[in-house]
């Protein structure tokens, strides 16, 4: 929502000052297609020069993260809290080998089910069984575990934070090609320099909107998205990180509660359910789970 605000009040107030100044906006206008062409045409270009098709598919992707935000709601810690309650305290009671069914086929355990929307992130599921996968063949120190969760967890952050750079350096490159569609617009203009004064600023100012535009559209739109799809990647990172804590924390041999409240720290402080507010979740999981 205030993404689409921002974006209203930055066209609003940018074009608004220059109209209300006087300026004539028909010159943008009627320069914008051609110049847009030149800058837009060339940014793409060099954007899909410079990245792999999957970091491509993730900055479409990433789009619904600008304007969506983050994935996890406050429901979604709750659940992922739950899970690995019911996961610590089966280990604690049964030990690790009465997982093994659960961790082979999390589509049919009976712990993973009941929570569907962490089911459906391939990548949280995988982080769970692959770990209590490792306690399995007897590696229970604890610094090597967090060392192996650790190294998966920077693998996945750099991937994930792949859209964002290729759309930072999209957004650094605007200002330059708008300064090469100006100078396109000033060889034409000086291929013109017989024409009286009146033609020439017309021409001059038409080349000057892709100075504009290329500034405009990298500091006002791109560098921002940019930013924004960086802020809700990093958010989400806390997701996993909370996953590594709570198993960590069983392996110095805390209690399930107690594994489970070091990684409720974890949570994003907006999502943050209170102390009471978890115990009361994790009351409500039937025994039968």
């Amino acid at each position: 929502m205030f993404q689409i605000i921002g974006i209203v009040l930055l066209f609003g107030l940018v074009f608004g000052s220059y109209i209300i100044s006087g300026g004539n906006l028909g010159v943008i206008l009627e320069a914008m297609p051609h110049e847009m062409m030149a800058i837009g045409g060339a940014g793409v270009a060099s954007f899909l020069v410079a990245n792999s098709m999957t970091t491509i598919k993730g900055v479409g992707g990433g789009f619904s993260k600008v304007f969506g935000g983050p994935k996890w709601k406050a429901s979604d810690y709750r659940d992922l809290l739950s899970l690995l309650f019911l996961l610590t305290k089966t280990m604690k009671s049964k030990g690790v080998i009465a997982l093994e069914s659960h961790i082979e086929n999390p589509k049919e355990s009976s712990i993973f089910t009941r929570f569907p929307k962490v089911m459906k992130d391939h990548f949280a599921i995988d982080f769970i069984c692959d770990t209590l996968r490792m306690m399995t063949m007897n590696l229970e120190d604890p610094h090597q575990v967090e060392d192996a969760m650790e190294k998966q967890l920077e693998k996945h952050h750099h991937e994930t934070l792949a859209p964002s750079h290729a759309l930072q350096s999209l957004a650094d490159a605007l200002p330059a090609l708008g300064i090469v569609a100006a100078v396109l617009g000033v060889i034409k203009t000086m291929g013109a320099i017989t024409e009286p004064p009146e033609v020439l600023g017309q021409m001059i100012g038409g080349a000057l909107v892709g100075t504009f535009l290329g500034v405009f559209l990298a500091y006002g739109l791109v560098g921002p998205m940019s930013t924004r799809m960086k802020e809700v990647v990093e958010e989400e990172g806390s997701f996993y990180r909370i996953i590594q804590s709570v198993l960590v924390a069983h392996l110095h041999g805390n209690a399930a509660q107690i594994s489970v409240e070091i990684g409720r720290g974890n949570v994003p402080s907006g999502a943050q359910p209170s102390f009471l507010e978890l115990e009361e979740a994790l009351s409500n999981i039937p025994a039968e789970a």
